[in-house]
């Protein structure tokens, strides 16, 4: 019988209790998350289709190996779409900066080559809700899950701040079934130009719009503050440019000024946890 894996694996690392916050696992579960990346790389793609949503248009792809099947989402824009920046390659470097900051809301997601493409692939995501659904469908949140809910937004607008993701949407917010969240897409995050270092995507004088970090993990602000170009450019490798990796360094002192007039303004117990 064919053993069939698909976002079911990565489902029993969501639903862990011991890092509830931040979506953090043991390691235990990071070692499988290894096991996932090198499944996605080097299985056979055995079957594939259109996902049919989503500007980059992406693909989904059955992957086989032994007796075990994953599935995949995979995408290879490059350049400017419909006005925007799209990069294949800052899914996988999301991915990377994800796990330096040892968040892993991110699925795992590597390189593969379709149809003799150069692409990322993301492991599928088997998601309960999406932020958007939630919203449109007026889905009610437990009371019990409402606190780690808003923490792990406080902690999405951190990261999408630092990485400079232009790009996140209630679609792009997914939720399992216990209210873990998952991030997808980010084909346009790493902005380099003025307007992404001047000021950040979220905070006080966010481009967004003034959409706060109310709260934030204090090992979230502790790995912030160790990021230095060496570490980023050995994680991300060839994906990123250098005024990329530099923007995000500029980022980190804008994010970081930011924690700490919060810090002063509320007392430090009040903002990080």
């Amino acid at each position: 019988m064919r053993r069939k894996i698909f976002f079911t694996v990565f489902l029993f690392f969501l639903v862990s209790q011991i890092y509830v916050a931040n979506g953090q696992f043991n390691q235990a579960e990071i070692a499988q998350r290894q096991e996932l990346e090198e499944f996605l790389k080097t299985a056979e793609i055995i079957d594939h289709g259109d996902i049919g949503e989503g500007v980059t248009k992406p693909t989904w792809l059955l992957l086989k190996k032994g007796d075990s099947e994953i599935k995949g989402a995979w995408k290879n824009p490059k350049g400017m779409q419909q006005d925007h920046l799209e990069g294949w390659q800052y899914e996988i470097a999301a991915y990377e900066m994800d796990k330096l900051l040892e968040l892993y809301l991110v699925p795992p997601t590597v390189e593969k080559k379709f149809r003799k493409k150069r692409g990322s692939l993301q492991l599928w995501v088997d998601k309960g809700y999406s932020e958007l659904e939630i919203m449109e469908q007026n889905i009610k949140v437990p009371k019990s899950k409402l606190d780690n809910k808003s923490k792990m937004k406080y902690l999405a607008r951190a990261f999408d701040s630092l990485i400079g993701n232009d790009d996140r949407t209630q679609q792009n917010i997914l939720y399992t079934k216990d209210w873990r969240m998952v991030l997808i897409d980010h084909s346009r995050a790493f902005r380099s130009g003025r307007k992404y270092t001047k000021n950040l995507m979220y905070g006080k004088k966010g481009i967004k719009g003034e959409m706060l970090f109310k709260q934030l993990p204090r090992a979230f602000v502790e790995k912030v503050k160790e990021l230095n170009f060496e570490k980023i450019q050995e994680a991300v490798g060839s994906y990123l440019k250098k005024k990329e990796i530099n923007a995000i360094l500029t980022r980190k002192e804008l994010l970081l000024k930011e924690i700490e007039e919060m810090i002063k303004e509320k007392g430090e117990d009040k903002v990080l946890y």
